[in-house]
């Protein structure tokens, strides 16, 4: 998302040499990613002190328990892969 943000502030800014109401335009652009943009993507991805810590840290403890499931999982259904990929990682 904050690719294409940059990017059309960059087109913005370019058409603003012709025309100054693209430069206010990209301005407003900015703003609005800086005020909703980030906010939402921030919040879901769990990051910062939120007020409800303790389910952050009892959402990582589930998602690091799951990846730790599927891992086992791979090394039992795929030993011959799982070989490889220990030898490849120990050179």
């Amino acid at each position: 998302m904050g690719t294409i943000v940059i990017v059309g502030t960059v087109v913005l800014v370019v058409l603003g040499f012709t025309n100054h109401a693209w430069w206010l335009a990209a301005a407003v652009l900015l703003f609005l990613y800086a005020q909703y943009g980030r906010r939402s993507s921030s919040t879901s991805s769990g990051t910062g002190a939120a007020p409800g810590a303790a389910g952050t840290y009892q959402q990582y403890r589930e998602r690091r328990d799951q990846q730790a499931k599927w891992e086992r999982r791979y090394r039992r259904e795929r030993p011959f892969e799982t070989r490889r990929q220990e030898r490849e990682k120990s050179k």
